[in-house]
Parts: C-alpha cells; sequence; structure tokens
C-alpha cells in the first residue's frame, strides 16, 4: 500500500509541476500577444493619461507621447536589473507635465559599478521641456526584495502610492517605461526591455522534464510492483 500512495503522490505532484510549467508558457504568450494588441493602437495624448489603477491596468502597453520636464533630482535607481548578464540598474524619473501633475518614467538600464556598486554614473537629463515616448504599465519593474523597502537613491523596488508620499509629488497612478522611438535620446541608457515570451520555450522544456518524470515514476511502479513480480512467479 504505501509503494502505491508514494507513487500515486509523485505521479500527481509531477503532472501538477507539468501543467503548471504549461500554464505560465500560456499566460506570457497571452501577455506578449497583448502588449502587440495595445502596440497597434495609436499613441494616447497627454490628456488621455490614465487617472486610476484600473485605468492603468486597461491600458497596459499602450503606446504614450508625453511632454514635460525631469525632475532629476529625484532619480531612483533599481537594483539588481541584469541586462544581458551584466550587473546593473532601472534609472527612474519623474517627468513634470505641463498641468502640474507628474509621471514615474522607467528610462533605461545602466551597468553596476563593479567596484563600487553605490557608485552610478548618473545619466545626463535633458534641462528645459522634453518629449518621452514609451508604454503605460501599471507599476514598475519588480524583483524580490528581502526585508523591509530601502530609502535613498539605489533602491530594490519602488511603490508608486508610497513614493509619491515621500517625494510630495502628484503622482499619476501608473509608471511609463520609455523606448527609443524614432530618435533614441542621447542620455547612454539602453532600453531593451525584456519581453513577456521571451523565455517560453525555458516553459516548455521544464513541462517535458516534469512529464518525462511523471511517465517514469508510473513506469517504475507498474515495472516494479506487478511486471517483475509476475515474471519471478512464472519462473518458478
Amino acid at each position: 500500500m504505501i509503494p502505491l500512495l508514494a507513487a500515486l503522490a509523485l505521479v500527481l505532484a509531477t503532472a501538477r509541476l507539468g501543467l503548471w510549467q504549461l500554464d505560465r508558457a500560456a499566460q506570457k504568450l497571452a501577455l506578449q500577444d497583448a502588449l502587440l494588441r495595445q502596440r497597434a493602437l495609436p499613441a494616447l495624448a497627454p490628456a488621455e493619461l490614465p487617472r486610476s489603477a484600473e485605468d492603468a491596468d486597461r491600458l497596459q502597453h499602450r503606446l504614450v507621447r508625453l511632454q514635460g520636464r525631469w525632475l532629476s533630482a529625484r532619480t531612483v535607481y533599481l537594483d539588481n536589473r541584469p541586462l544581458n548578464g551584466r550587473a546593473g540598474f532601472y534609472a527612474v524619473t519623474p517627468l513634470q507635465l505641463p498641468d502640474g501633475s507628474a509621471v514615474l518614467v522607467q528610462r533605461g538600464w545602466l551597468p553596476r559599478d563593479g567596484a563600487d556598486r553605490t557608485r552610478i554614473a548618473a545619466p545626463p537629463s535633458p534641462a528645459g521641456e522634453v518629449a518621452v515616448i514609451g508604454r503605460i504599465a501599471p507599476r514598475l519593474s519588480q524583483a524580490y526584495e528581502l526585508g523591509a523597502a530601502a530609502s535613498g537613491a539605489i533602491r530594490q523596488n519602488l511603490d508608486l502610492a508610497a513614493y509619491a508620499r515621500e517625494a510630495d509629488l502628484p503622482l499619476r497612478p501608473l509608471a511609463v517605461v520609455q523606448e527609443d522611438g524614432d530618435s533614441p535620446p542621447a542620455d547612454g541608457l539602453l532600453r531593451q526591455w525584456p519581453q513577456p515570451a521571451a523565455d517560453v520555450h525555458k516553459h516548455y522544456g521544464y513541462a517535458v522534464q516534469w512529464f518525462a518524470l511523471c511517465t517514469l515514476t508510473l513506469g517504475l511502479y507498474v515495472w516494479f510492483q506487478h511486471i517483475r513480480p509476475r515474471r519471478s512467479q512464472g519462473r518458478r
């Protein structure tokens, strides 16, 4: 009875893990499809920016064109954001709009200093009014974080509402992930943002491994508990 229960538990667990990996792949493909559909729509004007978190969710990935001024002194660098195998940061700067409100813009990636991780070669922020094109995101890039949220220029994550209170800024309830557009800004930042379905084949590979282990467990149980004992009895 014990071998049966152990085999059944392992078969169910590995099958469930395989299905979970397939589900993860389907979710990422759906996100990628939604991104492509939203990007095919005309860019939103500043007056059409979401004014609620619900609208930001609904308009996720939608392109938007903004005019404003960088509030460079309030730039935050999100740590542990690798790109092509290199450690680095995402630079996030508030953009003050003509109506007085502001939007947090995830401007791009810059490498970490190998000798001193707290030393940052700050990207130049043009003075005066700038034009920014990007896509709407309900929140900034998130990474796993241990302990309480940090403060200062270098952080692991940044919550929109908490940062609005901290910086005393009338922030809109959304972020904008900046893109190069037709005329990439000369700020030295890289904007090779990860795509939702970029690693979908990894999930398929994991699913195959889990289903193979499921099949192997079932096969070994049948062999040792049924076929092999019957063959042994037949030789007597």
